[in-house]
Formats: structure tokens, C-alpha cells, sequence
């Protein structure tokens, strides 16, 4: 049984489940108060865990694969394995102050200065980097309004779009990390399991190359192929195959991004392309 350890709430909660009912790994039953799930296939289960503690259960080998952010690997500093960026959940671990305040960078930061954060082994990594000597006080939650309730004069703490800060009346002043969703392996169980892991791998890469990507399928006159395939190439350019038609027709089939759609239509068009498709795509296996 492989176990795979993903966060039981929170904002990587309901992507987790998706790209792993993507990938096929689709949940079939929930067991006793939701706190680990079987799934479609009978050797892998889904463990409920809080997102902090999911780099402990992996090191300990209570979980053989875990999904959570970047930003709690490298904070709990567990011994796993990096196995793959899943691009969801993007966030920046960033250091803000009050808007009044003179701070512009982390050069204008007085030495005692205090910063609260749920971070401290990276907020101390970040301020040991710079030079700065500085009293960091952990918290849990609300982070953004320690500097207007005196326990701080500035943070370190989450951001995606950065409205919250803007709403607390804060401004970023650096930027110490990138975060997103990401697999982490125990490593014994990478030996041990190293078959059965790789599927599961090789089937979440399969989703994450299929993201904004369609399939375009169209009939072109023969006469036709070497415009279409200089406007369209493809992952390894067109598939091509006759169509049974009075006159000379190929279907021709191409993989191109979601942002190319719009263009490629056009230029098809321009040089006789007809009856087009354009489908999504939820798979493509490497």
C-alpha cells in the first residue's frame, strides 16, 4: 500500500484532490472522520494530514509521498525527497512593513528590530544573509496585523496577490522565496516502492503537460500541408491522414498551447483549412 500524506484543509486542499482525480487516482471512499480515503487503485491510500506536519509524516515513513507547499518543506527542513513541482498553490514568502514606515529595503533595518512571522528557521536564514540582527517572534495566523498591534515592526508571511497586505496597510519590501504545491517522497519507500511511485509520477506529469494545452483537428486541402505545418508544428509537428473526399483533403491534428488557439485558426483558415476542432486536452504521457 502506497500512502500518500496531502493537506487535510486549507488552500492546497481542493487542488490536491483534483490533479489527483486527474491523474486517476480519483477518491472512492472516505474512512472513518475523513482521515484517510481509498482510491481507484486498491495498493495507493490518501492520508488527511495538516500541510505543516506532511514533511514529518513523510520523513518518518508514516506517508510514502506528500504534497504540500514549498515553503513548509524548506521551513521543516525534513530529510525527503523533491520529486516534482505540481504549479499550483503559488505564493511568495515576502517581508512587509507598515506603509508609514521609512523601511524601503532590508539594508534600512535597525539592528533588535522585531519581526513576526510563522516562518522563523527562513526568517532567520533571510536576516543572517543580510546582516541583520533582529527578535523574531513566531505566531500562528493573522501575521499581517502584529505591526498595528505592537508585537512587531515588520513580517514575513504569505502572499498571492498581495490585496491582503494592501488591505493592512502594508508594503512588501523583499522577497525571500517562491512557493507552490509540490511531491516530496520518503526515500526508503523511493527504493522500496520505486515502480509503483514512478506511475503515480509519471501519471501527475502526464496532467501537468496536458495544462493549457487543446488538440486542433482540421481538414486542409493537400496542396495546403506545408502551410499548415509551418503555421502549426506541434509538440513534433502535425499528425497527418487522408479523408475520403471527392477532392485532395488531409485531417490534420495538432497539439499547441491554449494561447496559440486564437492565432493558428486564423492563419488555417487563411490557406483553406475547414470544419475545425478544437478539444481539450486532460492527459499527455511523455
Amino acid at each position: 500500500m502506497i500512502k500518500i500524506a496531502i493537506p487535510n484543509k486549507g488552500r492546497l486542499h481542493e487542488p490536491t484532490i483534483n490533479i489527483l482525480d486527474r491523474a486517476g487516482l480519483k477518491v472512492v471512499d472516505f474512512g472513518e472522520r475523513r482521515l484517510f480515503a481509498s482510491t481507484v487503485d486498491p495498493e495507493v491510500q490518501l492520508l488527511f494530514v495538516r500541510a505543516l506536519d506532511i514533511p514529518e509524516f513523510v520523513h518518518d515513513g508514516a506517508a510514502d509521498l506528500g504534497v504540500t507547499g514549498l515553503d513548509v518543506i524548506m521551513e521543516t527542513n525534513y530529510d525527503v525527497e523533491l520529486i516534482l513541482n505540481l504549479n499550483f498553490g503559488k505564493a511568495r514568502l515576502v517581508v512587509a512593513v507598515p506603509d508609514s514606515s521609512s523601511i524601503r529595503s532590508p539594508r534600512d533595518i535597525k539592528s533588535g528590530a522585531r519581526v513576526a512571522t510563522e516562518f522563523p528557521r527562513l526568517t532567520t536564514e533571510f536576516f543572517k544573509k543580510h546582516g541583520k540582527k533582529v527578535e523574531i517572534t513566531k505566531v500562528s495566523g493573522a501575521t499581517e496585523i502584529a505591526p498595528h498591534i505592537g508585537i512587531a515592526d515588520l513580517i514575513v508571511d504569505l502572499t498571492s496577490t498581495g490585496t491582503t497586505l494592501t488591505v493592512h496597510k502594508l508594503k512588501i519590501i523583499d522577497e525571500i522565496i517562491e512557493t507552490s504545491a509540490h511531491l516530496i517522497a520518503n526515500k526508503d519507500s523511493l527504493k522500496k516502492f520505486k515502480k509503483k511511485i514512478d506511475g503515480i509520477v509519471l501519471s501527475l506529469k502526464s496532467v501537468l503537460l496536458a495544462e493549457r494545452k487543446k488538440l486542433i483537428m482540421m481538414n486542409v486541402p493537400r496542396e495546403a500541408l506545408e502551410d499548415i505545418k509551418r503555421i502549426m508544428p506541434g509538440m513534433a509537428g502535425p499528425t497527418v491522414s487522408e479523408v475520403a473526399a471527392e477532392s485532395p483533403m488531409l485531417a490534420v491534428n495538432v497539439v499547441v498551447d491554449e494561447e496559440d488557439v486564437y492565432s493558428v485558426i486564423n492563419e488555417a483558415k487563411k490557406v483553406g483549412a475547414r470544419d475545425i476542432l478544437v478539444v481539450p486536452i486532460e492527459r499527455i504521457v511523455p
